[in-house]
């Protein structure tokens, strides 16, 4: 259990690690492949012998669900899915936490995919062995994203100085939200180019700036968004890669108005000459079918990129079995450093992310209210399941019994101080809880997320 490793997000991963899978999915496709086509995997190895995956999916599911069990079964494993929520105890109200701790029991690793946000993170601390996110609601899909990123290096030769476009829903897509963040750390230009309304969520654009350290600047002629490298002149007149995302019609409560679509006469532009066209699939109307014929269209290639990195995946997951387990690298990347608050279970501060996992009324019991504690400036609470940040709040300290706004003065964020400290939406919730309202008299607005944030989750 001490060396035991999740994949909830894509940041649970150094950069080296990284590279790792990256180099054994490599192995694989060279050791493996179908010679007619050699990014797809036709034959199998007796890696892992006696090794089960046990996937739970609770959303529809093909590639992911069909990727992961293909990838055990090449590594020489077997493999087993709920895939259906109405055929497994989840209709009978069972919690994912009892699932996971039972299911365990049958399997050396799960794969869970879930429609509320944090559900992965949640499924991870009950599981005694390794859980891996298959997307969790709008929140993150980490390996689907390794595989893209594996994409582009075999089209590009490298990732550093990239200008990728992405197109389409980039509020509600898990997809993007987890390729963002990787494409900041890998040194690539995103270029945002949102479907009206569905701009990428301000806690995903505030992470970009302050933690991936990206300088966002807006091109004047075309409105598009530009995160780039600080201080580097950027390349802007090629696109070297074009993601598509469809229209996530799950998670909004309204149809979608205006809609990007990428067809013919949008890759005529000069910019698009060379451009990789991406895809997670699946596709609606927002990818024309004409372009499956052009020699840009990545996204079938994409696909199958799948299997190799996902047997990457497992086998790096499973590798105590063999005495080995994933270490981390320094990287110079800051993960797991912030302090970890935990509320009380009936007062105090709560997600504002009304699809986060805690908001389930039969994962709330399990649950509990925690937050990393981001020590920006004003800070900032942090949802440890779904990575929705608080940015306005109210902090009583309990040494000195002052309650004050989060804007309102320096705040020691050390370990050996956070047992001090409660977080309120409001002064009278703190008040309620016997701590006064002392200091300054201004009052912030009510806790809230700023204004683009993510839609349900």
């Amino acid at each position: 259990m001490r060396n035991l490793r999740h994949i909830t997000s894509i940041n649970d991963l150094s950069t080296e690690e990284i590279e790792g899978i990256f180099a054994r999915a490599d192995f694989y496709l060279q050791k493996l492949r179908d010679e007619k086509a050699p990014y797809r995997i036709a034959r199998s190895l007796n890696e892992l012998p006696g090794a089960i995956l046990a996937g739970l999916f609770y959303e529809p599911s093909t590639r992911t669900r069909l990727s992961f069990e293909s990838a055990m079964l090449r590594l020489g494993g077997k493999a087993m899915a709920s895939a259906d929520p109405r055929t497994s105890s989840a209709s009978k109200g069972e919690s994912l936490a009892d699932t996971v701790r039972v299911t365990s029991s049958y399997a050396d690793v799960l794969v869970v995919r879930h429609p509320r946000d944090g559900a992965a993170r949640l499924a991870a601390s009950y599981a005694p062995v390794p859980v891996i996110n298959g997307g969790d609601g709008s929140h993150e899909h980490p390996t689907q994203t390794l595989l893209d990123l594996f994409t582009l290096r075999r089209k590009k030769k490298a990732l550093r100085n990239l200008n990728v476009a992405i197109s389409g829903d980039l509020k509600a897509s898990r997809t993007i939200h987890s390729f963002v963040y990787a494409l900041a750390r890998f040194g690539a230009n995103i270029v945002l180019k949102p479907a009206p309304g569905m701009e990428l969520p301000d806690d995903v654009a505030w992470r970009l700036e302050n933690e991936f350290h990206r300088e966002r600047t807006s091109d004047a002629q075309t409105g598009e968004v530009w995160y780039v490298t600080p201080g580097r002149q950027t390349r802007r007149r090629s696109i070297d890669a074009v993601y598509v995302t469809r229209f996530q019609s799950e998670r909004w409560s309204n149809a979608a108005g205006a809609y990007p679509t990428v067809n013919a006469e949008f890759l005529r532009k000069k910019e698009f000459r060379t451009t990789a066209v991406m895809h997670p699939l699946p596709r609606v109307n927002e990818l024309d079918l004409s372009l499956d014929q052009d020699r840009r269209a990545a996204y079938f290639e994409q696909a199958a990129y799948g299997v190799p990195i996902r047997m990457a995946i497992i086998s790096a997951l499973l590798a105590s079995r063999a005495k080995k387990t994933m270490k981390r690298y320094p990287d110079g990347f800051p993960r797991g450093h912030e302090p970890l608050y935990e509320a009380a279970a009936t007062s105090g501060v709560m997600c504002i992310n009304s699809n986060c996992i805690v908001h389930d009324s039969v994962e709330a019991p399990y649950a509990a209210r925690k937050f990393h504690l981001v020590g920006a400036e004003p800070p900032r609470l942090r949802c440890f399941y779904c990575e929705t940040d608080i940015d306005t709040f109210w902090i009583a300290d309990a040494r000195s019994a002052t309650v004050f706004a989060n804007d309102e003065q320096p705040l020691d964020w050390s370990r050996k101080y956070v047992p001090d400290l409660r977080f309120y939406a409001t002064p009278e919730e703190s008040a309620q809880s016997g701590f006064p309202r002392r200091g300054t008299e201004r009052t912030p607005e009510p806790m809230k997320r700023r204004a683009s944030s993510r839609l349900r989750g």
